[in-house]
């Protein structure tokens, strides 16, 4: 589909939770004050859509569950308890710095109705066209795909697939996407620019984050389905401070994955 947007360009960011809490405990005030930052800086030229995690590592801050059900079902509940306190720790960190927030909650069967993808679209675009910024997180408290196998990353290739994004933006904890070989004898080389997904996922190991539930598969899985809408991908170390800014004035190492290229 033709891009129609012809003044700014639309990111989709996606935030794990390890870049949320900066690798420790608890959700970091100044990493979601550092991305407000950028937003400002950056609003003249680009609209954001923010995709986060973060809901169970917040409620794990206040409270620690005990079940005789199962895990998954702890999970569910945590995120139901963890989400008001997530959107609000956005609301004010945006608020101070004068942005407008607004929460949306998704399921992926949401993603195969023909009339909520068109529900979706039409509210995304009248908040962004009221310049409040869209933080959506999946409706952890009805479904389990992304607890349990993305930590949102394919949750963020849809909606930047469904909002005819320019750009995905993940924000991980490493410069991108390392070679196998560097990260086997620790040089950590990244692989700063590559089309081929198939030769990509050749590349990753199989780790999973600390605090969240992806890895660099399901990212690879998340660029797939933006790159099938040819939407080009950035996988970025969030930890650093300034890391889209960075990343726009390619002063940082990251893994860009580009769009599809059509023969004339």
């Amino acid at each position: 589909m033709e891009k129609v947007r012809l003044d700014k360009k639309r990111i989709v960011l996606k935030i794990g939770s390890n870049t949320l809490t900066k690798e420790t405990n608890q959700i970091s005030r100044g990493k979601i004050e550092d991305i407000g930052r950028q937003i400002v800086a950056l609003q003249n030229e680009y609209e954001f859509v923010i995709v986060s995690s973060g809901a169970i590592a917040v409620a794990k801050q206040f409270v620690n569950l005990e079940s005789n059900g199962k895990e998954i079902n702890i999970k569910q509940a945590l995120a139901s308890i963890g989400q008001p306190h997530l959107m609000r720790i956005f609301q004010e960190s945006f608020r101070d710095l004068g942005l407008l927030t607004s929460q949306c909650l998704l399921s992926y069967s949401d993603f195969e109705r023909e009339q909520s993808k068109v529900n979706i679209v039409n509210t995304i675009n009248v908040l962004l066209d009221n310049n409040y910024i869209p933080i959506i997180n999946e409706n952890d408290t009805v479904a389990t795909d992304e607890i349990q196998f993305g930590d949102n990353d394919k949750l963020a290739g849809l909606t930047a697939a469904l909002l005819d994004a320019d750009m995905l933006v993940i924000a991980t904890n490493t410069n991108g996407i390392c070679t196998k070989e560097s990260v086997e004898n620790k040089t950590f080389k990244t692989i700063e620019e590559i089309y081929d997904i198939d030769e990509l996922q050749k590349e990753v190991a199989t780790s999973i984050s600390s605090h969240g539930t992806g890895g660099m598969k399901t990212k690879i899985e998340a660029a797939r389905i933006a790159q099938n809408e040819n939407i080009e991908t950035w996988i970025v170390n969030g930890l650093e401070d300034n890391f889209m800014m960075n990343a726009i004035n390619e002063t940082v190492p990251f893994t860009r994955i580009t769009k599809v290229v059509y023969n004339e």
